[in-house]
């Protein structure tokens, strides 16, 4: 339920950039290669689109009554965000603070493939207002990559992170896990290869193959065999356990981090429901229990700016049953956990269930919080299910 009209609150803003140079096969995202773009929504056009979104989208809630006195946090994310000029990043970004001010402390990402920045690039980011860069490596073994159509070598990723370290970036690596042929040594090489580079955070999720990709058609056509889950938890384990003997801490069931400062505060702002704005095709925003969502095709979406009309595609005001829903689904996945009040009267039984069945932390559980374990992380849709009424 909406608590109304309110102002003072700290804003996270999600840039979507959907622009990618091959399409992976595993890749279920909003996003376009070049030669798919008819009709407008070009590279060239979009940081003019995305800046005039903004202005619509202030404008848009200062009517309703909704204004914010910084942002927190800003995540540049896509598709490719820097097949973008490093140029156009900060143009966003400045264009940003000029209508809500950035806090002081402002954590600022974007997302990067290996093989699509410089030294050059990565210094011009950091000089213009980017804190941190996340690394698509997904993986370090030469055959996981072509499976998955990844173009980098792995041998670019320790460079990527050396420039990112000399600009003065946070770094963060991505990982994916449970590729079909992958092995469990092929991920041990990978975490060995991520943690070699001192990062500051690293993600590592299970592969999930969705029904409209290619890879999902060599799925059917039986060129590809499914990962299987009891394979894809040792997998899960073993990357756990890399983690911590290298001194990161799991703080959201995916995703490590050296220290309390350098996790995902972006990420952390969706978990615990803040209120964030989406801009760009296709984009998600969120304030105060009300979702909207944007045209996904760019040439639509730049259409819709050319008309000077939000390129909103729906909405919908969240009830108070589906906040709850979302609130346990989510805050059970991060470290500080769900508190046991939050727990329906009538699910609340589970928690004990699932205590003695080693899914949730006993002395958390007597502290008034429902913390996963490592074997509750390994089974948390489980013990999500058996929350929710």
């Amino acid at each position: 339920m909406s608590s109304g009209p309110t102002s003072g609150r700290d804003l996270s803003v999600y840039i979507h950039v959907p622009f990618c140079a091959v399409r992976c096969g595993y890749c279920d995202f909003n996003t376009y290669t070049a030669t798919e773009l008819g009709g407008g929504g070009s590279q060239a056009e979009y940081p003019r689109n995305a800046m005039r979104e903004m202005d619509l989208t202030l404008a848009a809630d200062r009517d309703a009554g909704y204004d914010y006195d910084r942002v927190s946090t800003v995540f540049f994310g896509g598709g490719t965000p820097t097949l973008l000029p490093a140029d156009d990043l900060v143009a966003m970004l400045d264009h940003l603070r000029t209508l809500i001010p950035l806090a002081d402390d402002a954590e600022v990402t974007t997302e990067a493939n290996p093989d699509s920045v410089t030294r050059a690039s990565l210094s011009r980011l950091a000089s213009g207002g980017i804190t941190r860069v996340s690394f698509g490596m997904q993986s370090a073994v030469p055959s996981v990559l072509r499976t998955l159509d990844r173009t980098h070598d792995p041998e670019r990723v320790p460079q990527a992170v050396a420039w990112a370290r000399e600009a003065g970036l946070s770094v963060s690596l991505d990982l994916i896990y449970g590729t079909p042929g992958e092995t469990l040594a092929d991920v041990e090489t990978s975490v060995k290869s991520a943690l070699a580079c001192d990062v500051d955070h690293m993600s590592a999720y299970s592969l999930i193959i969705e029904g409209n990709t290619a890879m999902a058609r060599q799925l059917r056509r039986g060129e590809l065999e499914a990962p299987d889950p009891d394979d894809m938890a040792d997998k899960y384990e073993l990357v756990d356990d890399l983690a911590m003997a290298d001194g990161l801490s799991w703080y959201e069931v995916s995703n490590w981090a050296r220290t309390e400062d350098q996790r995902s505060r972006h990420n952390l702002a969706y978990w615990r429901g803040g209120d964030w704005w989406g801009i760009g095709p296709g984009a998600h925003r969120h304030r105060d229990g009300m979702r909207s969502w944007n045209l996904k095709h760019p040439s639509r979406y730049a259409a819709a700016m050319t008309d000077g009309s939000l390129p909103v595609a729906d909405s919908e005001l969240l009830s108070v049953e589906d906040r709850l829903l979302e609130r346990i689904m989510l805050e059970l996945r991060i470290v500080d956990g769900l508190s046991v009040d939050e727990v329906p009267e009538e699910t609340r039984p589970q928690l004990a269930v699932h205590r003695d069945r080693g899914h949730l932390d006993a002395d958390a559980l007597d502290a008034g919080r429902a913390v996963l374990t490592r074997q509750g992380r390994l089974l948390a849709d489980a013990v999500i299910r058996d929350l929710v009424p």
